[in-house]
């Protein structure tokens, strides 16, 4: 296998650019909010994420991860590194990573520490993807970060990266007042008396839904996830301005964009239908300040609507690719023809867990993805 180096640490290049199965035209991945539903506990969303990692690795999606999100009850995600080292336990070859991990929540020698010991349970299978959002509302951002001075977060995060990278790598330099201070697990351990520790480290993929980590993933020549699952009008705007800018690195030496997608397959139309209307309802209730656990299908067809909600819902699943696995399967094609996207990561959004996985059992069989 080659490897790139990066500072001290290193990567291996295939560990990035994944190889599309069957008819796909790219490789397809998995997004997940570990989202629970009304009358579900967060115990059953765990277990469906299980379901899913172990259905996803065998009929051949590329890697899977899950989000940092918080105070929200319908998602059970805001330990992305717990949780990720839950499946590592389950499966065997499919990538696990984050998507993403908000850094200015976190102190980045805190991360590095995460995910050396994620590289260590996991060997040569781990991604870190990054974002720069807090992944919440202010509030709890406030409470998060212990300050109220939530922009600096934000503006620092090229600083907080570049911290992160060193952590990593055990790279900083002599003189600096961080160089004795080191991540473990990590590359110190193989420079110390006996060592044997490998110095691979987790691929960096940075993550946004805006311009600015397009330039900075394009400045640094590393791979860049875009949110077209919620920000779907700036996504050709960033990922031209990725391209644009790219600058090849030891990483990589030419752009690779992966795209989260919202997407759903039922064996029924009608029913893709009645659950991307509950996600919806769901969403409508998070962004006017309400959130809570996702509502079931019934509960979504018996509310009352106003002009301007239903003008919300409309636009929203207007973005959510969903019908019957062809239907889906032609809606990926286009989308990814329109984009260019090298990666497609799916993010699929139900009440019930069950549904949730046959969705993309339904995809892969509409590819002719393996059956391992």
């Amino acid at each position: 296998m080659r490897r790139q180096r990066n500072t001290g640490g290193t990567v291996a290049a295939d560990e990035i650019r994944g190889t599309a199965q069957g008819s796909a035209p790219v490789p397809l991945s998995v997004l997940d909010l570990v989202t629970v539903g009304a009358g579900r506990t967060a115990t059953d969303a765990l277990r469906t994420a299980v379901d899913l990692s172990r259905l996803a690795e065998s009929r051949g999606y590329h890697r899977y991860w899950v989000a940092e999100h918080h105070s929200m009850p319908g998602v059970a995600s805001s330990s992305p590194a717990v949780i990720l080292a839950h499946l590592a336990a389950h499966t065997e070859r499919i990538r696990l990573g984050s998507g993403g991990v908000m850094l200015p929540n976190h102190a980045p020698l805190v991360i590095a520490e995460q995910f050396g010991t994620l590289e260590a349970l996991a060997p040569e299978r781990v991604d870190l993807g990054l974002g720069r959002a807090p992944g919440t509302d202010g509030a709890t951002a406030a409470a998060l970060r212990r300050t109220e001075r939530l922009h600096e977060g934000a503006d620092d995060f090229p600083q907080q990266l570049g911290e992160l990278i060193r952590f990593l790598d055990d790279g900083f330099p002599d003189g600096h007042p961080y160089r004795r201070i080191h991540a473990v697990p990590g590359p110190v351990q193989s420079t110390s008396p006996g060592g044997v520790q490998s110095t691979h480290r987790p691929p960096i993929w940075l993550l946004g839904s805006s311009g600015f980590s397009a330039r900075l993933a394009a400045e640094l020549g590393l791979p860049f996830a875009f949110a077209h699952h919620f920000s779907a009008r700036n996504t050709i705007p960033a990922l031209d301005l990725y391209r644009e800018h790219f600058r090849p690195s030891e990483v990589l030496s030419a752009p690779y964009a992966l795209i989260g997608v919202s997407a759903l397959a039922t064996d029924d139309e009608k029913e893709a239908r009645r659950q991307i209307m509950a996600a919806a309802l769901n969403m409508l209730r998070l962004r006017t300040g309400r959130p809570g656990l996702v509502p079931s299908p019934e509960e979504a067809e018996g509310y009352e609507w106003s002009a301007a909600e239903r003008d919300f819902v409309d636009s929203w699943n207007s973005d959510v690719i969903h019908g019957t696995a062809d239907e889906v399967r032609a809606g990926l094609d286009d989308l990814q023809k329109r984009t260019g996207a090298d990666e497609l990561m799916l993010t699929s959004h139900a009440h019930s867990g069950e549904l949730r996985v046959r969705s993309y059992e339904l995809i892969a069989d509409a590819y002719g993805l393996p059956k391992a």
